[in-house]
C-alpha cells in the first residue's frame, strides 16, 4: 500500500520582531512601482512578502492603515534629507534653496513613497496621527528658512505663510511633473533633476528676495 502523502504545509517565512512591518512596507512600495495602485491589497502584500493573508492585519488595521505608514516613512525620510542638505549651508537664502533641491530629488529617488504621500487615500486623516505629524515636518523646515530670511532682512517681510504655500506649489509641481516623467515625453529633460531644481529654486528666491532700495 503506498504510503500517504503529507499534508502538513510547509513551514512559513519566520520574522523577528519588528521584521514583518518592514517588510510588508517594502512589499507594498514594490508593488505600486511595478503594477500601480489598483494592485495593491492586503492579500497581495502578504503574498509578496511571503506570508500569510493574515499576517498583514498583526500591524495594520487595513490598506489605509498600512498606507498611512507608507507615507509616515516618506514624510520622516524626506525631511531627514531636507535637513542635511540644509545644514551645510549657513545663510537662510541658501538654506531655502538647498530646501527645495532636497525636495524634488527625494521625490525622484523615491516615487512610489512620494505619490503615496500626495494621493488621494487617506479618508480618515484623524485616526493617522503620526501621519500627521511627520507631514508637517517638511513644511515646518520651509517655514523656518523663510522666517529667518524674513529676520535677517533678506526677504519680503509680510506673512510667512503665503510665500511658504506658493514656494511649496512650485517645487511640488516640478517634482510630479519628473516622477510622473511628464517632462521626459515633453523632451524637456536635457537638465538634470538637480540642475532643474536648483534653476527653478533660485527663481522663486529671486521673487522672495526683498527689492533693493534706491539710495
Amino acid at each position: 500500500m503506498a504510503a500517504r502523502k503529507k499534508t502538513s504545509s510547509q513551514p512559513k517565512p519566520s520574522y523577528h520582531h519588528g521584521d514583518l512591518r518592514r517588510a510588508l512596507i517594502d512589499a507594498s512600495l514594490g508593488l505600486i512601482a511595478e503594477e500601480g495602485f489598483s494592485a495593491l491589497s492586503l492579500r497581495e502584500v502578504a503574498k509578496r512578502a511571503g506570508v500569510t493573508h493574515a499576517a498583514p492585519y498583526r500591524h495594520f488595521a487595513d490598506k489605509e492603515a498600512l498606507l498611512a505608514a507608507v507615507a509616515e516613512e516618506g514624510f520622516r525620510t524626506m525631511a531627514e534629507q531636507m535637513r542635511q542638505r540644509m545644514d551645510e549651508e549657513s545663510s537662510p537664502v541658501e538654506r531655502l534653496h538647498a530646501c527645495g533641491v532636497a525636495y524634488v530629488l527625494f521625490a525622484v529617488q523615491n516615487p512610489s513613497h512620494f505619490r503615496v504621500m500626495f494621493g488621494p487615500h487617506f479618508t480618515r486623516k484623524g485616526e493617522h496621527q503620526g501621519l500627521a505629524t511627520e507631514g508637517g515636518h517638511s513644511f515646518g523646515l520651509l517655514m523656518q528658512c523663510l522666517v529667518q530670511g524674513q529676520q535677517a532682512g533678506l526677504l519680503r517681510g509680510g506673512d510667512p505663510l503665503p510665500l511658504g504655500l506658493a514656494a511649496w506649489s512650485l517645487v511640488h509641481g516640478l517634482a510630479s511633473l519628473l516622477v510622473d516623467g511628464v517632462l521626459q515625453r515633453a523632451g524637456n529633460s536635457t537638465m538634470s533633476p538637480e540642475e532643474l531644481a536648483l534653476f527653478q529654486t533660485r527663481l522663486l528666491v529671486e521673487g522672495l528676495l526683498l527689492p533693493a532700495q534706491n539710495g
